[in-house]
């Protein structure tokens, strides 16, 4: 799958690498940065992808010859997760990653870009949808009318409920508070939940104290990063989402301060900040697994064929009202449907 991930990209990796080392991006003496850029992101500091976004700003600090200097932010420090779209737009921060789930109401073809229900899971088929399919244009209009530079977005693993108590069927999802912000919360609506908006950085204390009875990840690397484990031992078989697609976003504002050259730069940084979340998440998903079942992780009852046809129809619906929510989604779903017949 990789291989033909790469294959994929390969045009634009090789294209905007070739800018940035024909510029000169390793740096030989310090010098002041022309850029002070801050740099907002959804993990905690010690988390695996908190190391990861840290990557993405030092590879622009080095390729960029230190022309440009970029602060990171973690999660809860001075920008909270459901504030970062709206502190790029306003130029408080100047990069951020967003959880587009968490800004509905703000951009809701983010809620389509990020995944719906039901997606798939081969992230191959995704890049090609984006690259080549169409999502990238579209995107890069829906953002930009709110004042952001859409970069190249990542992919990230499947999107598993974890659960204080067993899910021995269906059934038993009704009335349970789950942590789903946006299409996943509308998911588990279908299914008799109750949704709960929170930051990540809210789930183990929420779970711990009983505000919330179960919550998605983006991914199993977040549970375990959350030590969810110890406070929730039972995720459901069943993922929400086959995958994961986010974006990085920039103020269009101190986009357009920078040269060409420098544009190129952090465009090939963030291409290279793709790969590598998708490389390092399909190892970690793996290992994030393990470490949590040791810690007493057990997976709830194997959905039954009833159980399996009530999840599919759970989020039957959900394509039909999201492109009813804006242009930009019903054009994203458009191309959707034509892959799919």
């Amino acid at each position: 799958m990789i291989k033909a991930i790469l294959k994929v990209k390969k045009r634009l990796v090789a294209s905007s690498l070739a800018v940035t080392l024909g510029l000169g991006a390793v740096a030989s003496t310090a010098h002041a940065a022309d850029y002070n850029w801050r740099f907002a992101n959804l993990y905690g500091r010690g988390t695996a992808y908190g190391a990861v976004y840290e990557g993405l700003a030092k590879n622009i600090e080095t390729m960029s010859n230190g022309r440009i200097k970029v602060q990171v932010l973690y999660s809860g420090e001075g920008v909270g997760t459901s504030g970062i779209l709206g502190a790029v737009k306003t130029g408080l921060i100047t990069m951020g990653a967003p959880f587009q789930s968490m800004h509905a109401g703000e951009l809701p073809a983010g809620l389509v870009e990020i995944g719906l229900p039901g997606g798939t899971s081969d992230a191959a088929e995704l890049t090609t949808l984006f690259q080549e399919k169409g999502w990238a244009p579209i995107l890069k209009k829906a953002y930009g009318e709110q004042g952001l530079v859409w970069l190249d977005p990542y992919i990230q693993p499947a999107v598993y409920v974890i659960t204080k108590d067993p899910i021995n069927s269906i059934e038993d999802f009704k009335g349970l508070k789950i942590r789903a912000p946006g299409a996943y919360g509308k998911f588990l609506r279908n299914l008799g939940a109750s949704p709960v908006s929170l930051a990540w950085s809210e789930i183990y204390t929420s779970l711990s104290t009983g505000v919330i009875d179960g919550s998605i990840g983006s991914n199993m690397i977040d549970h375990r990063d959350g030590n969810h484990v110890e406070v929730a031992k039972y995720m459901y078989p069943l993922p929400l989402a086959g995958a994961q697609v986010l974006p990085i976003i920039v103020n269009r504002s101190a986009w357009k301060k920078l040269t060409p050259d420098l544009q190129a730069i952090v465009s090939a940084a963030t291409t290279v900040h793709a790969r590598e979340q998708m490389t390092k998440s399909k190892l970690w998903e793996s290992q994030a697994v393990a470490e949590m079942e040791a810690k007493g992780l057990q997976w709830s009852t194997a959905p039954s064929d009833a159980d399996k046809a009530a999840w599919a129809n759970a989020g039957a619906g959900l394509w039909d009202e999201y492109s009813a929510a804006d242009k930009y989604s019903k054009e994203l779903i458009d191309i959707l449907r034509k892959e799919a017949n």
